[in-house]
């Protein structure tokens, strides 16, 4: 009785679950109709599921009735939900297509004239601590970008050239507000450096040419420096060096974090022990203050507030040709301000909203040969824009901003004075459409309008990027940009008007597995460069008409794979510049942009003695120079710029760095021109004197001591 009986139950169960289940049939397909194996197929909320076959096929029993979801899913598509009704018998399902996703990690990059340094994007060239550990930087951001393709190293100067360009050409942002004055206010032939540490950042963006519509008012170049979010920890921070010292203190938690920091320099005791060649009554001295915060907002959205005020100057007396004694002392003291408030939310329908405003404002004292000159620049941004990502293929990007400018000159004794102030108002958009995950393209626009030139203008750019290999990456871009005068053209002639510069860039990229090689063209032109008569000391009859180009390419190859412990970098750039510009009639190549550009990077990790050995070395081929006693403009070439440095950053414990470094071992008179006599002497010729080196070599010591609870954070873990 109990084995009929379970017999029974037996069968009756089995036609149950024959006649209660379904079965699911159908095809996943990509776009193109081809058939994609391995897709998830399954009844949401259910283990009831299946894996299409090589034919795209797929099939599933489930005992589920009713309305349902089916899901199809796949690494790399879009996933879908498709709304099906179970009643017990066969259901076919017309054929599937999904959809490619696109992100960040999966889709083609665009390379064309642009490096990234940052922790955060896929194709950086260098990290943030890159830019801090590069020997010859002396952890300076722009002596690091230096070493990277595109970049002429100009000794006496210390500012970025690139590509055939004047360091005036190169627009420098913080967190997308354009900075005034970013560089520190020095002598002639006294190289300067950045203001900002580059602790404050999380990455920057190169752009050798071809940048976004997004910056405007650059003819060759945007560095674009991006500020740190939240602080990861509260600590504080000491620093004591051989030309100064300073701390920082960090306050932070999930919500809020700020920062405050102070340094002062002053080579004074450096240079009593150092032999110097340059003759200073004064060696160079600052201090500086700086106040960085973040806050979280409750409804999501980031505000970040930065502000920096610093003063410094130096004394020292400059020679002569042709003129017995000392020379001229040059007296300069520099005020200088920054700050800046941003506001940046990302909302849930794609849209992205930033809103800034930054004030810059300089101020220099000059005592020239007992001449009295105040100089003052103010600099104030605003700026709103949005992103909107209406699809993963589709994103705009557009925005408006407003600047304020404002120059003057005074000299004090004879109490005259001249300024000018400027208005400029521009509208950017740039769109990018993702074809495929190898293909994308980007279109944008700027116009600008400026009150003092009376002057409008449209800059076109366009580029657009291929992936012809898992690891390489073929771009291209090109697109107009325009560029008012320098202030002390604008004030003697306030008519002037924008010069302008096209680019053609042509990129290949291939990353893989610690190993980049970077190769890139390019051809630029420029129109209306500013001319005038005279000397540069006191032009006149300047005017709009100007005209040259620049062309080359570069080579960059960085290897973290092959030696175990090493990371190194090699860079050539090869370019050809000629302009006529300035007092020159004809066109030459300037002096600033040297054909040949190498440098070598190496750095090496010892395990065992937890330090970091460095070195770098530079190389070009020398600047020209006008020899008045020879027939011709830019006739003559200096000897080739070599230097050669080395660095030591030794941890003997997690919060306690020693860091060394030395330029120019090797003592090489680098000599970057000539200045001459402006009459000849009795003999009718122009004597001169060569412009050099502050000093043979430049040492450094630093110790950087961190206090914190956590006993293993050190200054580099910020970075």
């Amino acid at each position: 009785m109990n084995s009929r009986l379970l017999l029974l139950s037996y069968f009756f169960l089995c036609q149950t679950f024959t006649f209660g289940q379904t079965k699911i049939s159908g095809k996943i397909l990509d776009e193109k109709g081809k058939a994609l194996p391995g897709v998830n197929v399954y009844i949401k909320g259910s283990f009831d599921g299946a894996s299409s076959a090589i034919t795209g096929e797929f099939e599933i029993e489930s005992t589920e009735s009713g309305d349902q979801l089916l899901v199809v899913s796949m690494m790399g598509f879009k996933t879908r939900e498709l709304p099906i009704v179970l009643s017990g018998s066969k259901l076919e399902i017309a054929p599937i297509n999904l959809i490619e996703e696109f992100n960040e990690m999966n889709t083609v990059t665009i390379s064309a004239g642009a490096m990234e340094a940052s922790d955060e994007k896929k194709s950086v060239i260098l990290r943030p601590l890159d830019i801090v550990t590069t020997p010859s930087a002396m952890g300076d951001i722009v002596g690091a970008f230096q070493t990277l393709p595109g970049t002429s190293t100009v000794g006496n100067d210390g500012r970025l050239f690139v590509r055939g360009g004047d360091a005036s050409e190169v627009g420098i942002y913080i967190d997308g507000m354009r900075v005034g004055n970013a560089y520190g206010t020095t002598a002639g032939n006294v190289p300067t450096r950045t203001r900002f540490n580059p602790n404050l950042f999380k990455g920057t963006f190169f752009s050798t040419g071809g940048y976004s519509a997004e910056f405007g008012q650059a003819l060759s170049s945007a560095l674009a420096l991006n500020t740190k979010d939240l602080a990861i920890r509260s600590q504080g921070d000491l620093s004591i060096m051989s030309v100064g010292g300073g701390y920082a203190h960090t306050l932070a938690n999930d919500q809020r974090s700020i920062s405050v920091s102070g340094n002062i320099f002053d080579l004074k005791p450096y240079q009593n022990i150092i032999k110097q060649d340059f003759d200073w009554e004064r060696a160079p001295y600052g201090l500086d203050l700086e106040v960085a915060a973040q806050q979280k907002l409750n409804k999501g959205g980031l505000i970040k507030v930065l502000a920096r005020t610093e003063t410094g100057g130096m004394k020292l007396w400059q020679p002569q040709p042709g003129v017995k004694g000392k020379g001229i002392l040059i007296d300069l003291t520099n005020n200088y301000s920054y700050a800046q408030t941003n506001w940046r939310k990302a909302y849930e329908n794609g849209w992205t909203l930033f809103g800034g405003v930054s004030f810059s404002h300089n101020k220099d004292f000059i005592n020239l040969d007992d001449l009295d000159v105040e100089r003052t620049n103010n600099l104030s941004h605003i700026k709103f824009s949005t992103v909107k990502d209406f699809s993963d293929r589709i994103s705009a990007k557009t925005g408006v901003e407003y600047f304020i400018h404002d120059y003057s000159e005074l000299l004090v004794e004879e109490n005259l004075d001249r300024s000018f102030d400027e208005r400029e108002a521009y509208l950017f958009t740039e769109w990018d459409w993702y074809l495929s995950k190898r293909f994308v393209v980007r279109g944008g626009i700027r116009a600008g309008h400026s009150q003092l030139a009376d002057e409008k203008w449209l800059d076109p750019r366009a580029s657009l990027a291929y992936k012809i290999s898992d690891s390489g990456t073929l771009s291209l871009a090109a697109g107009r940009f325009h560029q008012l005068p320098v202030d002390n053209f604008r004030i003697l002639n306030q008519n002037l008007q924008n010069s302008e510069s096209k680019h053609l860039i042509l990129n290949y990229l291939y990353q893989k597995e610690g190993r980049t090689f970077r190769a890139e063209t390019f051809y630029k032109s420029y129109e209306n460069l500013v001319r005038f008569e005279g000397f540069p000391q006191a032009p006149q009859n300047l005017r709009n008409e100007g005209s040259g180009f620049a062309k080359g390419f570069d080579i960059f190859f960085r290897d973290q794979k092959t030696i175990k412990n090493t990371d190194y970098w090699i860079t050539y750039s090869f370019v050809d510049s000629e302009r006529s510009y300035n007092q020159f009639e004809n066109r030459v190549q300037p002096d600033f942009a040297p054909k040949h550009n190498f440098s070598i990077v190496v750095k090496h990790f010892v395990p065992s003695l937890k330090s970091q050995i460095g070195t770098s070395y530079s190389v070009n081929d020398g600047y020209t120079f006008t020899d008045p006693n020879l027939p011709g403009e830019m006739n003559s070439k200096t000897t080739a710029y070599q230097n050669l440095s080395i660095s030591w950053s030794y941890l003997p414990r997690p919060n306690l760095i020693i860091h060394a470094a030395i330029t120019n071992v090797l003592g090489t008179e680098n000599i970057f021109g000539y200045s001459f006599a402006q009459k000849p002497n009795e003999q009718g010729s122009f004597e001169s004197l060569p412009i050099g080196q502050p000093a043979p070599r430049f040492l450094f010591l630093g110790i950087f001591l961190t206090l914190s609870k956590d006993k293993n954070a050190n200054q580099l873990n910020n970075l």
